[in-house]
């Protein structure tokens, strides 16, 4: 069998659509949208159908980017993928976009981090099989920085400009950090390609949001 995956990423401003099937993208849309995608998502999903000359009951498994980014962009994405694949009685996965961003790395170790705003890093290391070796966190970037396992540790961004300064008298200064495409939603349709294969595809309803930070809502209610 060689699934049809349609894959989502409206995490950050610089979103994707992807179509994925054996082990390969066939279509990749880069979106932006700086007032999120909510408006927009699924006139660009029918573009890319369109364009790719696939029809959505032709999908298998539907993915999209769990997290962590924007609140309001995470639950976009996760609430159209499970909103399609209860419609057309299919599975989803939901792909962490930091796992996305280290499929792009080539090291043993591959720590992926994203902007999360107020001087913040949402952050996590990988193993080539992309097997989680350090958990998802948000942190100071000098602080996650230096809490970095030892060995061949391959530093990963889809925006590496902002963080570089930091790496001056560190262990990464002379490797720095490798930038990645920003449109991830290939790479999160390949990842869940292999897990659709291996039997991990879960219901639409089981699909949840792997924030990492909690919302300005619940941080201001506690206090």
């Amino acid at each position: 069998m060689t699934p049809r995956i349609l894959a989502i990423d409206t995490t950050t401003e610089f979103g994707s659509i992807a179509l994925v099937s054996g082990g390969a993208v066939a279509w990749e849309s880069p979106l932006h949208s700086s007032e999120g995608f909510g408006h927009i998502l699924f006139d660009h999903i029918a573009v890319t159908f369109q364009s790719a000359g696939w029809k959505l009951d032709q999908i298998d498994c539907f993915a999209a980017a769990a997290g962590p980014g924007s609140f309001t962009g995470v639950r976009v994405g996760l609430a159209a993928v499970k909103g399609l694949a209860d419609a057309l009685d299919r599975r989803v996965v939901g792909v962490s976009n930091l796992e996305a961003i280290a499929w792009h790395g080539t090291a043993p170790l591959r720590a992926a981090l994203v902007d999360a705003r107020r001087g913040q890093i949402y952050g996590a290391v990988y193993d080539a099989g992309l097997n989680l070796v350090s958990p998802e966190v948000v942190a100071a970037f000098p602080e996650w920085l230096a809490g970095l396992p030892e060995g061949d540790v391959q530093l990963l961004s889809t925006d590496p400009a902002a963080f570089r300064p930091a790496l001056a008298g560190t262990r990464f200064e002379r490797d720095g950090i490798r930038e990645v495409p920003r449109a991830l939603a290939g790479a999160i349709g390949l990842i869940a390609e292999k897990r659709f294969l291996a039997g991990l595809a879960t219901d639409p309803a089981a699909l949840e949001a792997s924030y990492v930070r909690r919302s300005d809502a619940e941080l201001f209610w506690h206090e």
